[in-house]
């Protein structure tokens, strides 16, 4: 049995229950600017756990630059925080479970494709950025998820074997991306069904449910 030593955290969907605000704003950015419409199902199966720049390339059909991309996707990660300002708050549980494992000594990292204003926005909100030694972030990355990269490159730089990290995650190309990485992967049903998070090797609602010990017996 491997020993646990990380624990790398995508950011959506897994410290914030925001998902459903990310949706939102996209529809509303694409209804303001192009005048189309959304489906559950796009944003779930290509824009969750994606880069932006993914998404709207995806979105838009067309290859394009990281400056390109971010002169559409700015627009809606301002429509993003608007929207969630009143509501934003830590999952259930969360902020006791990162207590248990700094006691524990347990490294700990932020692993997203989101960008910097988005995440210092949940620290200004949110008291947490104490417990994180390290945050990796699309810029810092070439390759979204379900590719592996964010995770190699953050256990890389927290230099600890993939072999005693743990992964969590939302979004069904992120577990995708843990796996790959070669660690154990927590699932989070913010965003998916425990159906659909099925390659994950624990699928929890919220925090309340885990504890460290918990945590270290998936290993």
């Amino acid at each position: 049995m491997s020993e646990l030593k990380a624990v790398l955290f995508d950011l959506d969907g897994t410290l914030l229950d925001n998902n459903q605000f990310h949706y939102e704003a996209w529809k509303r950015y694409l209804k303001k600017y192009d005048g189309k419409d959304m489906s559950d199902e796009d944003f779930k199966d290509n824009l969750s756990g994606r880069t932006n720049q993914d998404a709207i390339e995806h979105l838009y059909n067309k290859k394009m630059s990281e400056e390109e991309a971010a002169k559409y996707y700015l627009k809606k990660e301002e429509i993003y925080r608007e929207l969630y300002a009143p509501h934003i708050a830590p999952i259930n549980g969360l902020i006791d479970f990162l207590k248990d494992l700094d006691e524990h000594e347990i490294s700990m990292a932020i692993a997203t494709s989101g960008i910097p204003v988005n995440i210092e926005f949940m620290f200004k909100h949110v008291p947490i950025k104490q417990y994180f030694r390290e945050i990796i972030k699309a810029e810092d990355i070439s390759k979204g998820k379900p590719d592996p990269e964010i995770f190699l490159k953050t256990a890389e730089v927290l230099q600890i074997p993939v072999g005693n990290c743990v992964v969590f995650e939302d979004s069904t190309s992120g577990v995708e991306a843990g796996k790959a990485a070669g660690m154990k992967v927590v699932a989070l049903t913010t965003t998916h069904s425990p159906e659909e998070l099925n390659k994950a090797d624990l699928v929890i609602k919220d925090y309340t449910e885990l504890n460290y010990e918990k945590l270290c017996s998936i290993l």
